[in-house]
């Protein structure tokens, strides 16, 4: 029980410790969703030409999501007509190259974390834009080229923004607390010595290996994912993990086991298995070679450590950090609340996930006793079904 306590207690420092990052990471997320229109340049993705890709990695960076809303945004997008090289490249953008990952990874781990973020992501992205047009793809994936929605967009005011954010941060809510809590006992229950027994260290470039190709395993049993693997990757790399095993770790949100069982149901058995294997095979080879490559410009972190985190309330920057985003998170939630939310709206709130929708780029839509909802995914959709059939 002492330890079960102690590991409760990291889990509770860790949260406080990131919580400023957090907020601030998910309302900048919100904004940039309210004000930036994506609807035309998303018509424009039925190809994978670098321009093309550059511009669906762009608004994935700035379409932040959940891992789960990110895979049916990106079936969306193919079903639609985008092309699917494209379409999984924003997939990937989604969770993998937004400000509340990046924020959160260095408030835990440092900013070299942060910076192999973006390095390492753009290092995926040029490997699935060379392999995935190599895929055989099912004739029912057909690449069109999209339809423009005819459902005007409406301008976006503040209180949109509002529920942008805390709509993501519902999402997420889940992950994230399994990401604190799991991360905080695996720092405690589980020895040092049975994690150094599972990374091989002290071998070169065999380590580095075992490492990057061992970090996507463990996320697809850990079954937590989006922003809230960073905590637990931050338990792994105290315990020995490498630096490139830690960032193909926190790439792999997307290969969880519960992702990957939607992916079968999005694509069938067949194409499922190759993705899995190429995500895999590139969340492994961004991880080592961003360790490459930090290595050789001498930037690499050389001790296997937690930041330090603050231990208590007081006159200390993360107590004070905290204070400034308590008060940012209480003018957003009287945003959210004061919002329009009418028939008018041009957003609609899935009401399984909490997720902010827009109304014309719902991924699925179903009306019941005359009122009309919107869903960020088609199972959010079939779950509303189940739950009213009852």
């Amino acid at each position: 029980m002492g330890k079960l306590s102690a590991g409760l207690h990291d889990s509770w420092w860790m949260f406080f410790d990131t919580f400023w990052a957090l907020v601030l990471g998910f309302a900048i997320s919100g904004a940039i969703q309210a004000f930036t229109s994506r609807e035309k340049a998303l018509a424009a993705l039925g190809n994978h030409k670098p321009l093309t890709i550059a511009k669906a990695s762009l608004l994935g960076a700035i379409s932040s999501s959940c891992s789960y809303a990110a895979s049916a945004i990106a079936k969306s997008l193919i079903d639609k007509g985008a092309d699917f090289t494209t379409a999984i490249v924003f997939m990937f953008a989604s969770t993998n190259l937004v400000f509340e990952l990046g924020l959160v990874m260095w408030t835990l781990l440092g900013w070299q974390f942060a910076l192999a973020e973006f390095i390492g992501g753009f290092i995926m992205i040029a490997l699935l834009t060379l392999i995935l047009p190599k895929l055989h793809l099912p004739k029912k994936i057909r690449l069109l080229g999209m339809a423009e929605d005819s459902m005007p967009k409406m301008e976006s005011t503040w209180h949109d923004a509002a529920g942008y954010t805390v709509g993501d941060l519902t999402m997420v809510r889940t992950e994230l607390i399994i990401g604190f809590i799991v991360a905080g006992l695996a720092d405690t229950l589980i020895p040092i010595s049975w994690w150094h027994h599972l990374f091989l260290s002290g071998h070169g470039i065999l380590s580095t290996i075992e490492n990057v190709i061992l970090g996507p395993f463990i996320a697809f049993i850990s079954f937590v994912c989006s922003v809230g693997n960073v905590p637990l990757s931050a338990a792994l790399w105290n315990s020995g993990i490498s630096f490139g095993g830690t960032i193909s770790f926190i790439f792999a949100d997307l290969v969880a086991l519960p992702l990957v069982l939607i992916y079968k149901k999005f694509y069938g058995v067949k194409l499922s298995m190759k993705l899995v294997a190429v995500f895999w095979f590139t969340m492994s080879v961004s991880g080592f070679l961003t360790e490459k490559l930090f290595n050789l410009f001498n930037v690499l972190p050389t001790h296997h450590a937690l930041m330090l985190h603050a231990s208590h309330i007081g006159n200390n920057f993360t107590s004070w950090m905290n204070l400034i985003a308590l008060i940012v998170s209480m003018a957003i939630i009287f945003l959210y609340k004061t919002r329009n939310s009418g028939i008018a709206s041009a957003y609609a709130k899935d009401v399984i996930c909490g997720m902010q929708v827009e109304k014309a780029t719902a991924a699925a839509t179903f009306e019941h006793e005359g009122v009309k909802y919107y869903f960020c995914a088609p199972s959010c959709m079939e779950s509303f079904k189940n739950s009213v059939s009852a």
